[in-house]
């Protein structure tokens, strides 16, 4: 009995040293695959960061570009609204010209015209020609006298009740 009780003895350690020689190889198989896989999405992910950062920089020159010339547009041109620019955009002609005509001594000065120009051709995308441009002497000269009449009897029509 004391033979068959040391082969049980020495069965029971057998499989317990192929269970712990299983679990070892196990650990070592899954942390390579593990540290594998880790490599690979680090390496992924470092990637898509050079993608982004890179895209972060196109985006952040475009949008100094875009500041640039709003400044330009406003100091060129202050007047000039999304209405005017779809209009011009939209017209078959590249040539812009007021429909006010220069009086003598008012005219610009050519580095004022190419400023003017420059900020018109950014804005619209396309190169364009200004033919003329003049200063205004007064908000007055702006508005006609239709127009103003319109906007008095506009701004007349609105119910205006005492809040209180």
């Amino acid at each position: 009995m004391a033979q068959y009780s040391s082969n049980v003895a020495f069965g029971a350690l057998l499989v317990a040293l192929m269970v712990a020689l299983g679990f070892a190889l196990s650990h070592f198989l899954l942390r390579r695959t593990f540290r594998r896989s880790l490599d690979r999405r680090q390496l992924a992910t470092e990637r898509q960061f050079a993608a982004l950062t890179a895209e972060i920089r196109a985006l952040e020159a475009r949008l100094n570009e875009q500041a640039e010339i709003a400044e330009l547009q406003a100091a060129a041109a202050p007047e000039f609204t999304m209405e005017v620019a779809q209009e011009l955009a939209t017209a078959p002609e590249t040539a812009i010209e007021p429909e006010m005509h220069p009086q003598q001594g008012s005219e610009l000065s050519p580095e004022t015209m190419t400023v003017l120009t420059a900020a018109v051709t950014a804005f619209l995308g396309r190169k364009v020609r200004i033919l003329s441009a003049r200063l205004l002497e007064s908000p007055n000269e702006m508005a006609s006298a239709w127009s103003q009449q319109g906007r008095v009897f506009v701004q007349a029509s609105h119910n205006l009740r005492a809040r209180g």
